[in-house]
C-alpha cells in the first residue's frame, strides 16, 4: 500500500534547544550539514508521499522560506502563529487541509539512518504493516539500543504481533515511539476543537487493544539540546563509515 500524503508536526518552540532556537527554529537546525526537517521530508518522498502538510508557528517566516524551496513534495502550510495546538491539536488541524485517505504523521525533529539498501524503507514497510481493519494507528518504534540522544525512557511493550501496550504495564518488550504513524484520518473526527496532546489517542487505542508498532531498521536520533548536535553528527559519521 503507497500512502501519498502525510502530516508533519513542526511548530514547537524547541525550548530546549535555545539559544539556538532564539533565532531559528528547532527543525531548521542542521545536522549533519542538513536540516532536521529534511530529514523527514526526505523519507516521506523514498516512500512516496506527494502531499504534505506541515504545520508552523516559532519563527515560521523561515520555515516558510524553507518549505517553499523544498522539491519534490506539494506542501501545504497549517498556521499555527495565533494559538500552538499542541500535537494532537495540530494534527487534527492539519488533517482539515487534507483528504481522507491514509496518511503518515511524522515529528519534524526525529530521524534514522543506515536503512538497509535493496528493501523497502521503513515508510513503506510501516504503510504494508497497517491493517485498518485491527489497528487505530501503526506507530514506528526503535529499541533503545538503536537510538542516540534519547533520554533512556521506554514508551511502550511490544508484543509479537506488533500491540503496543504502555511501558509501565508490560516492560517485557520495551521500545521506543520513534516520531512516525500510520493512521486513517477519520480516527480524529471526534477530536476537541483546542491544543491537546496526541497521547490521549495513543491510551484509547491501547484501551481498544488497536494500537501496534513496528521496530525501525537502522538507527533513531534524536537532538533535544545543543549539545546533543555533536552527539549525532558523530554517530552519522561512524555509521556511514561501516556502511
Amino acid at each position: 500500500m503507497t500512502i501519498r500524503q502525510a502530516m508533519v508536526l513542526a511548530a514547537g518552540l524547541g525550548t530546549r534547544m535555545r539559544p539556538i532556537t532564539d533565532t531559528i527554529p528547532k527543525p531548521l537546525v542542521k545536522i549533519d550539514g542538513k536540516p532536521m526537517i529534511d530529514y523527514a521530508l526526505d523519507s516521506l518522498v523514498a516512500a512516496g508521499v506527494e502531499r504534505a502538510a506541515v504545520n508552523v508557528h516559532h519563527h515560521a517566516h523561515q520555515m516558510l522560506d524553507h518549505l517553499r524551496n523544498y522539491p519534490g513534495l506539494d506542501i501545504i502550510i497549517s498556521d499555527e502563529r495565533e494559538a500552538l495546538m499542541n500535537s494532537g491539536g495540530g494534527l487534527a488541524k492539519g488533517l482539515k487541509l487534507l483528504t481522507r485517505e491514509n496518511i503518515f504523521v511524522m515529528n519534524a525533529d526525529l530521524f534514522w539512518i543506515g536503512e538497509q539498501p535493496g528493501r523497502a524503507t521503513n515508510l513503506e514497510r510501516l504503510a504494508g504493516f497497517f491493517d485498518a481493519a485491527r489497528m487505530d494507528m501503526a506507530l514506528l518504534c526503535v529499541r533503545i539500543e538503536d537510538t542516540t540522544g534519547h533520554n533512556g525512557k521506554n514508551d511502550f511493550g511490544m508484543a509479537a504481533d506488533g500491540r503496543l501496550t504502555r511501558y509501565r504495564d508490560d516492560p517485557s518488550n520495551p521500545v521506543v515511539y520513534a516520531g512516525a504513524i500510520v493512521m486513517n484520518p477519520s480516527l480524529l473526527d471526534d477530536a476537541p476543537q483546542d491544543a491537546f496532546n496526541l497521547n490521549i489517542y495513543f491510551d484509547k487505542a491501547i484501551a481498544s487493544g488497536r494500537l501496534f508498532g513496528m521496530v525501525l531498521d537502522g538507527h533513531w536520533l534524536t537532538v533535544g539540546t545543543p549539545a546533543a548536535i555533536g552527539e549525532a553528527e558523530e554517530t552519522i559519521r561512524r555509521l556511514r563509515a561501516f556502511a
